[in-house]
């Protein structure tokens, strides 16, 4: 059996996996899972409802499950051996495919940055970025009415804050985090950065060292798969459609508005 990697594309962790395989010729099986549609959402309209219908092939969710013992993506799967978190699959898909030293250096102080970055990134752009989306898409379509405007400008306010200290302390005047070339710390700092940016939030348009190194990352990587992997979040409007099970509504909206105190 080859390696598989459960994945879903809205997922910021899930695409820094998708983007770090497929930019190193890592073969996988690409087992795709929709989480909003399969286990917390509930489904969109069936076909003839007038509403857009799913573009993507069959899910996952059930496999998921099976192959992370927390059964959340992204999960991995290489023959018996079974693998979450994004963090430590990147570091296991490195390690054993042998990738360029770029990503991950050899070098303990250059490592010891990458380690500084992740480190860093959940308590900082991670509790910030993501809020986004569930402020301006996911709690409205819960709710069925609207967040007040304050509550995204202070989520923005605290997310500011982190790209200062993010330009000042890790960007400063390099190309890539860690000096010249990409690493893992540049892949997982873009993809939580474009969960904004997919809810109307443009944090680049502003802020030009943000801007030129996103367009570095993007070229690095390519830009053909980066927006190939960012295409569903940059179409993140049209989970509107999705029908949601008047009690689930009842369970979740209170749960999904305690996330933003």
């Amino acid at each position: 059996m080859g390696l598989e990697l459960y994945l879903d594309l809205l997922s910021q962790p899930c695409r820094s996996i998708y983007i770090f395989a497929r930019s190193n010729n890592i073969p996988f099986e690409f087992k795709h899972v929709e989480l909003f549609k399969d286990s917390v959402l509930g489904k969109k309209p069936a076909a003839g409802s007038g509403a857009e219908q799913p573009r993507a092939g069959p899910s996952n969710s059930e496999g998921a499950g099976k192959v992370s013992l927390l059964k959340k993506v992204p999960a991995l799967k290489d023959g018996d051996f079974t693998l979450a978190e994004c963090t430590a699959i990147l570091l296991y898909l490195s390690r054993k495919y042998n990738t360029p030293d770029h990503w991950y250096p050899s070098d303990i102080q250059k490592r010891a940055r990458v380690d500084e970055y992740l480190s860093w990134h959940h308590a900082n752009i991670r509790a910030n970025a993501p809020k986004t989306m569930w402020i301006k898409v996911l709690i409205p379509l819960f709710t069925g009415q609207p967040l007040p405007s304050e509550k995204l400008q202070e989520v923005m306010e605290g997310l500011s804050t982190s790209l200062k200290q993010f330009e000042e302390r890790f960007l400063q005047d390099k190309a890539f985090i860690i000096g010249n070339e990409i690493s893992l710390a540049d892949l997982v700092a873009i993809v939580e950065l474009m969960q904004p940016v997919g809810v109307g939030c443009d944090i680049f348009e502003d802020r030009p060292r943000l801007r030129e190194w996103r367009r570095r990352v993007e070229d690095a990587v390519g830009k053909e798969l980066f927006f190939q992997a960012h295409e569903m979040i940059l179409n993140i409007k049209e989970l509107s459609n999705i029908q949601i099970d008047p009690q689930l509504k009842e369970q979740l909206a209170p749960v999904l508005m305690k996330m933003l105190k």
